[in-house]
């Protein structure tokens, strides 16, 4: 594992596969399925939210609460028909995290992907590209 504690969609370079996500829904609808999913997840927690800024902060917690990684989501539109949905997780203490805050990221989508899947876009995608919408 890379010896780091910090993980950004599309900013970390030891982990090129953790990007931002995309859905074709308003960016309020993107919100309230993030919000949900943090809520449902378990060992997850809603910190704080700013639903007109788009903001929610969480923190993941391990099993015996030994362990807090800090989750800052941010959704925002990116056109009038897309919107996306970024990511940062941190853990509070150490210098590596053996992998835990891409998981985080990953655990998250994952959970987010159930709820808004037959939404998300791929931006790297084609005209050419069949089903490029969900790809």
């Amino acid at each position: 594992w890379p010896v780091i504690n910090r993980v950004e969609t599309g900013k970390t370079a030891e982990y090129p596969e953790v990007q931002p996500q995309y859905y074709s829904a308003d960016p309020a609808r993107v919100f309230d399925e993030v919000r949900a999913s943090v809520l449902e997840m378990e060992s997850w927690s809603v910190l704080t939210e700013d639903r007109n800024q788009g903001t929610l902060a969480a923190v993941r917690s391990t099993r015996f609460e030994l362990f807090h990684d800090d989750v800052e989501i941010k959704v925002e539109a990116v056109t009038e028909f897309a919107t996306s949905v970024n990511m940062v997780s941190k853990s509070r203490v150490g210098k590596g995290d053996l992998g835990q805050n891409a998981r985080n990221i990953e655990e998250l989508f994952t959970e987010l992907n159930q709820r808004l899947g037959a939404l998300r876009l791929d931006p790297n995608a084609t005209d050419d590209d069949e089903g490029s919408a969900t790809k």
